[in-house]
């Protein structure tokens, strides 16, 4: 199992917590909309580490994304495993001719 993985399973598991005693349910205790949003936030917050080439802060807010991304899935019920195997139907198809298949 992932380290990814395993977070995800963390995370559904904490969908039943008291929010006082986890971020996680705290997050999903405010809805779709809050994780999307706290998503969003962290996902500028990498950007910005990107655009001053500051690695060390990047590694770190990448994890942030990637634990948000998690918890925005969670909250609208989508597993992990669900996005891993778009991820492997994609897998040797060009980026160009794939976007390209999924806009008229």
């Amino acid at each position: 199992m992932s380290i990814l993985d395993q977070l995800a399973t963390t995370i559904e598991a904490r969908k039943g917590a008291d929010p006082d005693t986890s971020w996680t349910a705290k997050l999903l205790s405010k809805g779709p909309e809050k994780c999307a949003e706290k998503f969003g936030e962290e996902a500028v917050e990498a950007i910005i580490a990107a655009v001053k080439n500051d690695r060390h802060n990047l590694t770190a807010e990448a994890a942030d994304v990637l634990y948000h991304l998690l918890v925005m899935l969670a909250a609208l019920d989508i597993p992990l495993t669900d996005v891993l195997t778009e991820l492997e139907r994609r897998e040797g198809t060009s980026g160009i001719a794939e976007k390209a298949a999924r806009t008229d």
